[in-house]
């Protein structure tokens, strides 16, 4: 049961970076006075407003899901859809040669972000002028407003890198003078961990409802935070040097998550609407499900990425590479195939019963013949693509729900549902203490944590058979054993491992190219992966190219440095 809800079109809320030079002065109607908002009673519905941004997904306006952003520049996932026209500005993502700094979708995305942002500095701004003897939460309030607003600016720094940053304390008029690079990059990244180091400090290690933000998710946050800061980086984008220090405090981080929270006894429990707020779960977008509202607080993050067979009926967006398909086969040890993986193509039911096969392969790939989100009367069929000519016959998974799924919901012509989107699961905090612990020359002690992962995907094909109960794979899947079978795990083997792990356990979850980009490895990789997919896909691919110390983050969009009268600076190589 849900418990946390939201509260929309509470107030207009001044949004930072855009604005107009008037307004009539007649107030709009169903717009909260701000006069009229500085008790605790109308306070709390403005932090309630700040975190409805949680789940303010549109396709057309910038989604807070990252797959756009994450995988389809890393690799893993093509646009899908009818063509390149369809939503053309996805396809620049995924091509990267005619990326533009004027391209409206990132403008929105950056426009959307800094109206989350001004939600999380309005609410603060009115919890710091109430006493405390009359808001007894509003220590715990501020904390879970500067935990949301770190997010938004998480999301920021990584697909644009120089942001600026504005928090309450800045007047309104002054926005127009705040500089992208008022700070570098890691002055940057240091804001960004105060705001969690804060949220640690005062949160409680249970918070009212489900979705409020606890000091478990800002420790899990700051950890990540902390990750990705470590990686020191260039003006060019080159990682220079890597803070063993900040790994350090990661590696704590991580160690004091571990046993609140617990692996899934099965992968499949992290994508289905029964089994969400589960044990593996720390911070997760709760959507919801006739609650009052028009269309309920549905994800739209993946509203374009069902299939295009009856039962649904839109968009065929969102389609794993035929690289990253390739990339759960395994060797005869059960192991990943780290360097000859994608020599060979596996697409059918039949191969996937005569190659060995990782089993989160079928948890997150849509592959013809075979069941479809676990239902082996319900099977997946090429013509369920919208145009698999272009972008081949794989669908992704994890994101979707079946059709007779309570949490299911058409909202014409789209398709979405009410379960959840997780942004930190437990996971993810085992494979980043393991890969601080490689980097700091620990890697005997990541070999446990990254076999805890592929124990657990071992032990989740009960759910993958077809209607006799059959496997619908040859499964095999084993823990590292240096010097039985694999090599000794060296720092190096270690690290390859890791990075081949995540890529695994996260496909089509929108981290790849995040990734990529904090390791330093963003353009070898996607060129090297280009070079031989678009030979399998035709003319959409043709001249695609990764430009290193250009593409590892977007333009800052050209409408905002307008608007800054051209004081924000924008990023090497563009």
């Amino acid at each position: 049961m849900k418990t946390f809800k939201y509260i929309t079109l509470i107030a207009a809320l001044l949004t930072p970076l855009a604005a107009c030079d008037s307004f009539l002065d007649e107030s709009p109607k169903g717009v909260a006075d701000s006069e009229n908002l500085k008790n605790s009673e109308e306070i709390e519905k403005m932090v309630i407003s700040a975190y409805s941004s949680l789940g303010n997904d549109n396709y057309s306006d910038g989604m807070n899901a990252l797959w756009a952003y994450g995988d389809l520049r890393s690799g893993d996932a093509h646009k899908g859809g009818d063509g390149a026209g369809d939503m053309g500005d996805l396809n620049m993502f995924e091509t990267f040669v005619y990326m533009q700094e004027d391209l409206g979708y990132l403008d929105r995305k950056w426009y959307a972000q800094y109206v989350y942002v001004a939600r999380t500095n309005d609410a603060l701004a009115r919890i710091s002028a109430v006493d405390e003897s009359e808001y007894p939460k509003k220590k715990i309030r501020e904390a879970e407003m500067r935990f949301l607003r770190a997010h938004f600016y998480f999301d920021l720094k990584i697909l644009f890198k120089h942001i600026p940053f504005i928090d309450e304390t800045i007047p309104t008029e002054e926005y127009i003078n705040i500089s992208n690079v008022e700070y570098s990059n890691q002055e940057l990244w240091d804001k960004i961990i105060a705001e969690f180091r804060f949220a640690v400090e005062n949160l409680p290690d249970n918070n009212e409802d489900v979705g409020r933000a606890n000091k478990a998710m800002a420790k899990a946050y700051l950890a990540k935070t902390l990750l990705y800061a470590a990686y020191e980086q260039d003006e060019q984008h080159n990682v220079t040097n890597i803070d063993k220090t900040k790994l350090e405090e990661v590696v704590t981080l991580c160690n004091d998550l571990d046993g609140r929270f617990s692996l899934a006894a099965d992968f499949a429990n992290n994508f289905l609407c029964e089994t969400e707020n589960g044990s593996e779960s720390i911070f997760a977008v709760q959507h919801s499900h006739s609650d009052g509202t028009l269309r309920g607080r549905l994800d739209w993050g993946a509203m374009l990425n069902y299939p295009m067979n009856s039962e649904y009926g839109c968009c065929g967006f969102h389609q794993p590479t035929q690289n990253m398909v390739n990339a759960f086969r395994t060797d005869e040890n059960g192991l990943p195939l780290f360097e000859s993986f994608n020599d060979k193509s596996i697409s059918t039911p039949e191969e996937l019963l005569t190659n060995n096969i990782d089993p989160r392969l079928n948890h997150t790939v849509a592959i013809p013949g075979l069941p479809y989100k676990y239902n082996p009367e319900f099977l997946f069929q090429e013509d369920w693509n919208r145009s698999p000519q272009i972008y081949g016959v794989f669908m992704s998974m994890k994101e979707t729900v079946l059709p007779d799924c309570p949490c299911f919901a058409k909202a014409d012509p789209f398709m979405s549902s009410s379960k959840n989107r997780d942004i930190i699961r437990f996971d993810d905090v085992l494979l980043w203490q393991a890969e601080a612990l490689i980097e700091i020359g620990r890697q005997d002690e990541a070999l446990p944590l990254i076999n805890r992962i592929r124990e657990r995907s071992a032990n989740s094909t009960a759910k993958l058979v077809d209607v006799q109960g059959d496997p619908i794979g040859k499964f095999k899947i084993s823990s590292y054993k240096p010097g039985d079978n694999c090599p000794a795990w060296t720092q190096d083997f270690a690290r390859k491992a890791l990075r081949f792990e995540r890529r695994l356990e996260f496909s089509q979850e929108g981290y790849r190219f995040f990734d990529l980009v904090r390791w330093g490895i963003a353009s070898e990789t996607v060129n090297k992966y280009l070079a031989v997919e678009k030979t399998r896909r035709g003319a959409f691919l043709q001249e695609a190219r990764f430009t290193k110390n250009r593409d590892e983050y977007f333009p800052i969009p050209k409408a905002q440095i307008n608007f800054s009268k051209k004081l924000y600076q924008q990023n090497y190589g563009w």
